[in-house]
């Protein structure tokens, strides 16, 4: 047994500037630096091994089945996701319908601006509600890339636009996580997180705009701007204060997604906008017959394109198929009457030995002591992979692959994915490991320090916490419970704190180097996160500030006050 220690060094500020050694040689490798990313990762991991160990006082052995069960987080689910979703986009590639999606894309808009807004912002959310753990991310930076933007634009614009979402993630699961540790309602938890999102759905939608195209070129088509924010909001409020948590991204995306398909029936903008970069940058777009191989070659032209006109309605439907039966698969395997008949036919779990209830949290970051159970759960049939998996194979079947040739096909992704997958299970292992050791627990009790700004920095806190995790309900699992405790020890609503670590948190979600990397790898830049990340880094900080400053009117000034649930 090994109880967890937090000050370390007996002295705060030392054992907080320990603390950060990790997560500041990983961003800085990454963001300063040439350094690839699945080495940046490695040796991030290691620095995080040699601060648990011999600063924090972890034994060595459970530092390291605690980076081993990292890994395997990592690899299962996360990178099943980003494996199988490229596998599925190089299907329809190389079949040459996602040539003829792309012009049906644009026949809806042939403006850069209103697809962005329709692809990254409504199409995301939906995956994120259906699936997230970076599904929404892959999904759309492959689209975005596809239909000609820049690398840089597609990667970090679909970042950017799956925040407001990530809290209702995965059918409400980071809620309904935060309310399993710290005991609190999670449907009153949801409705208190819908007091607060909904300014920043409406808030998204213009920013991401104004990055791209610049405050001149957001101006020019605001009014759809407003219709896809408010479309979103409306129903992200409604649903999560009348209904539950469960549902909220599902019902808003597709709200959000119909009014803006409806609005640009009957409006559209005196300038189409067609440069796919960012404005003020030169970058190089890539199509998708452009994207590489394995082999460093370019992608054969589809078969389909030369011989079917986009403006055929048939053949525009096929091109939608796959995608179709994507959101059908995800969608299905994220509800829980899918998942506990299918659960009950095969779901291993492996209790770490060495590891599993041998390490004690304790107060102040927990009510009282608390064991850390450490186990994998191999979830594999449920696993929102495994839906990608089987939407790839029937689609493939539709677009008349063989079994040899889709076999071939995953060869060449999982070859051409291989570092994206070696960084993702080095950086969870890296959480995982600052999870265990107690050292993501030592910077969460400096932000809680905070007095009568705790408010702004809980917001922080649970960005730090994504930042870290890569999820918000790990941050959610990881900083609930003192988020709860120092709510109580300072006079606010334990309710209104808890849930300013979620809705904190989701503007973490950009920065997360995994999340990062599924960009990366969906855009078909990987090699190229220390841009990502820069370029993403101060809008994320940016928008965590802002939630923090909602939330100290939350707390402290009337009306917003009224807004708490006690």
């Amino acid at each position: 047994m090994w109880r967890q220690v937090y000050d370390p060094f007996g002295n705060g500020l030392v054992s907080t500037l320990a603390a950060c050694l990790p997560i500041v040689t990983l961003l800085g490798l990454i963001a300063f630096t040439k350094t690839k990313a699945h080495v940046a990762a490695l040796i991030a991991l290691t620095v995080a091994f040699g601060v648990a160990v011999f600063g924090f006082t972890m034994p060595w052995k459970m530092g390291v089945r605690a980076a081993v069960l990292g890994g395997l987080t990592g690899l299962f689910p996360i990178g099943w996701i980003v494996l199988n979703v490229i596998f599925l986009h190089r299907l329809t590639v190389e079949n040459g319908s996602f040539a003829i999606l792309q012009k049906s894309i644009a026949g809806v808009t042939s403006d850069r601006r209103l697809q962005l807004l329709l692809v990254a912002f409504c199409f995301g959310a939906f995956f994120e509600g259906a699936a997230g753990f970076g599904t929404p991310v892959a999904v759309t930076g492959a689209i975005l890339i596809g239909l000609g933007f820049s690398p840089l634009a597609a990667s970090g614009l679909s970042l950017i636009a799956n925040t407001a979402p990530v809290a209702y993630g995965a059918l409400g699961t980071p809620i309904v996580t935060l309310g399993a540790v710290t005991g609190l309602d999670p449907i009153a938890l949801g409705a208190m997180a819908g007091r607060q999102l909904p300014f920043f759905s409406v808030l998204v939608p213009f920013w991401l705009i104004v990055v791209f195209a610049g405050f001149k070129g957001m101006l020019e088509i605001w009014p759809a701007v407003l219709v896809a924010g408010v479309a979103f909001a409306a129903p992200q409020f409604l649903v999560s204060n009348y209904h539950g948590p469960w549902l909220v991204d599902v019902v808003a995306s597709l709200v959000s997604m119909g009014c803006l398909v409806l609005f640009l029936r009957v409006w559209s903008p005196a300038r189409i906008w067609t440069n796919p970069s960012l404005v003020g940058r030169t970058d190089v777009s890539v199509s998708s017959a452009a994207l590489v191989t394995a082999r460093g070659e370019a992608n054969p032209p589809g078969r389909g394109v030369a011989q079917v006109s986009a403006t055929d309605r048939g053949a525009v439907a096929k091109a939608w198929v796959p995608w179709i039966i994507l959101c059908v698969c995800v969608f299905v395997w994220g509800t829980e009457s899918f998942k506990k008949p299918v659960n009950a036919l095969y779901f291993p779990k492996f209790p770490i030995e060495g590891l599993h209830n041998l390490i004690q949290k304790v107060p102040p970051v927990v009510p009282k002591e608390t064991l850390e159970a450490a186990v994998f759960n191999f979830n594999i049939l449920t696993m929102t992979g495994t839906a990608i998996l089987l939407a790839a194979v029937v689609s493939g079947f539709v677009m008349g692959y063989g079994p040899w040739q889709m076999l071939k096909s995953y060869g060449r992704t999982l070859f051409v994915v291989r570092n994206s997958l070696i960084t993702i299970a080095a950086m969870l292992a890296l959480g995982t490991l600052t999870r265990y050791s107690g050292v993501d627990a030592t910077l969460g009790l400096t932000f809680a320090q905070a007095g009568f700004f705790y408010p702004f920095f809980a917001a922080l806190l649970g960005w730090l916490g994504v930042a870290l995790t890569g999820s918000d309900t790990a941050s959610n699992v990881l900083f609930g419970g003192l988020q709860k405790v120092s709510a109580e020890q300072l006079g606010l609503s334990p309710i209104l704190m808890a849930a300013t670590n979620s809705s904190g948190g989701v503007m973490g979600k950009m920065i997360d180097a995994q999340s990062i990397v599924v960009a990366s790898t969906a855009t078909n830049w990987f090699g190229h996160e220390g841009v990502i990340l820069r370029f993403v880094f101060w809008h994320s900080i940016a928008l965590a500030s802002l939630v923090g400053g909602l939330v100290m009117l939350q707390a402290y000034v009337s009306p917003f006050t009224k807004m708490v649930i006690h």
